[in-house]
Parts: structure tokens; sequence; C-alpha cells
């Protein structure tokens, strides 16, 4: 069998009640099939980002998984469908959005997928998270840069 690979998700949205939301996408994200949730940074609100909207619930989830990149995307495809996300425009308010931020040390570029993830290094609501759980992936003076950003933990 597969060893598994440590996956990174980053988990946003905008639309109802979106913190609830982004909680059950972190509960969906544990059940998938041989998946391990094995960490979840706190709660984020932050403004939308090149988007439009209410304020964004912000997160990241650290897995270890043995499906494939590939079958990881379309799960988490899954979670948003689920959770009602449509796709209007780029940068549409969202129910929820998961982005496969990183699959181990594995680079992808294909039409259907992107590792690591081409804008995380530009999104502090991206990289707080992720320095919460995993700040040896955060490069020194990342969030220094992107102080104009506000990201500020939830209760």
């Amino acid at each position: 069998m597969k060893e598994p690979v440590t996956a990174y998700v980053g988990l946003g949205a905008n639309l109802g009640d979106a913190a609830a939301t982004v909680l059950g996408a972190v509960e969906a994200l544990a059940a998938l099939p041989r998946t391990t949730l094995v960490a979840r940074s706190s709660l984020y609100r932050t403004a939308p980002v090149q988007a439009s909207g209410p304020d964004f619930v912000n997160a990241v989830a650290a897995l270890h998984t043995r499906l494939d990149a590939p079958g990881l995307l379309a799960a988490l495809q899954g979670i948003e469908a689920a959770a009602g996300r449509e796709r209007p425009y780029r940068n549409a308010p969202r129910t929820l959005d998961l982005d496969l931020l990183l699959y181990g040390q594995g680079r992808i570029d294909s039409a259907r997928l992107t590792v690591p993830h081409p804008r995380m290094s530009e999104r502090a609501f991206v990289l707080v998270p992720l320095a919460e759980i995993a700040p040896q992936l955060v490069p020194a003076g990342a969030l220094a840069a992107m102080t104009s950003q506000v990201v500020a933990r939830m209760p």
C-alpha cells in the first residue's frame, strides 16, 4: 500500500454561516477514505483578496492521505459541491472554497491542478494559518511582506 503523503488544504467561505461551513468541511476532510486529519489551524477572518462580498473565514488543514493528488482534488471538489459551491465567475463569493496547497514535496502542473498552489505565497489568509500548523513551510519574511492584508484570528 502507498505510503501516506502530507497534504495541506486551504479552506475558505464567505456566504451563509461561513465559520460553521469551514468547520463542517474540516469534518468532511477527516472522513475522506484513506485519509487522516492531522492538524487544523484556528479560524481567521479576512477581507476578500481579488474578490468581492463579505469577509471570509479561512483555515488550513493538514492531512495524511493515500489518495493521489487528482483523487484528493476530486474529493475536495465533492465537499465543495455538497456545501452548495457554485462558480458563476472567477473569485465570486462562495459557500466553500477548498484549495490543495501542497501535496508532499510534489510539483504538479496540469490543466486541472497546480501544486504548490500558484498564489499561496501572495495570500496572508493562507500563510498565517499554514504558519500556525506548519511553521517550517512558511519562509522567513513571507508574512512580513503581507502586512497590508489583515488576518484576524477568530475566538
